[in-house]
């Protein structure tokens, strides 16, 4: 299990994303909308702090789409997203239920999306930029 390094936050969830991924980028702009209290951090996978994280879950692999980082764990795929979902209001935390379907059907959805991503959704040429409103959210 990875141990938090000294740049991140132990009390906030850390969502890692592509940054040159249209579909990426306009989740985080969803989750951000949804975040009212600020629980999330993020940042795109091409920056150090993604490294960092990354890093201490050798096992992992190559990744390229979004994971999140919380209480020392690392959620990739739809278990990511459940997970993210599930601190919304309203109805989202209900969500958290699908996670009682086996991961490698779950996730075999999330694969297709992923396969198709810059396909259906573009690629950004350079990383985003945060705005400015929003930008102390974003670890570098």
């Amino acid at each position: 299990m990875h141990k938090p390094g000294s740049n991140l936050p132990n009390k906030n969830s850390v969502v890692l994303f592509d940054g040159f991924c249209n579909l990426c980028n306009g989740s985080v702009q969803f989750i951000l909308k949804r975040d009212r209290k600020e629980h999330f951090r993020y940042a795109s996978l091409s920056w150090p702090i993604a490294e960092e994280i990354i890093k201490g879950f050798p096992d992992l692999g190559k990744v390229d789409s979004i994971l999140l980082y919380q209480d020392g764990e690392l959620f990739i795929k739809s278990s990511a997203i459940l997970r993210i979902a599930s601190h919304f209001g309203g109805l989202w935390p209900m969500m958290k239920v699908f996670l009682i379907v086996p991961p490698f059907i779950r996730d075999a959805v999330y694969d297709w999306i992923a396969r198709n991503r810059y396909k259906w959704f573009g690629k950004k040429p350079t990383c985003m930029i945060p705005e400015k409103r929003v930008d102390h959210l974003f670890l570098r």
